[in-house]
């Protein structure tokens, strides 16, 4: 992540670099407020593959955005939980959230 941050020149795009992609606000979305595994993240998302999955989770957690904690149990038990610094996109994912249902509602009620 340090580089991802430290070489930043725009906060916006600091930010994209982070959490940009098709998924990654995603699965951040599901992470807030819950620890998860990887198939109960998998089960909300049915649209990504578990090779895209895997890969992403691990980006986030390179950069420090999510925690992934691995028992030694058998069989064995990883979760996944977001960071401090995940945590602190929990108001912008709350934004968002409230503005997608907003955005939606106005569409759905455009149509009838």
């Amino acid at each position: 992540m340090e580089n991802k941050v430290e070489n930043a020149t725009c906060p916006v795009t600091m930010t994209a670099n982070l959490i940009g992609g098709r998924w990654k606000l995603i699965i951040l979305y599901h992470l807030s407020g819950h620890t998860r595994r990887f198939g109960e993240i998998a089960a909300r998302i049915p649209s990504i593959s578990r090779k895209v999955l895997s890969q992403q989770l691990k980006e986030l957690e390179e950069d420090g955005l999510i925690i992934r904690q691995q028992f030694k149990e058998i069989p064995p038990r990883v979760e996944y939980s977001l960071s401090e610094l995940g945590e602190s996109l929990k108001p912008v994912l709350h934004h968002m959230e409230s503005w997608g249902i907003e955005t939606m509602l106005n569409a759905r009620s455009k149509k009838v």
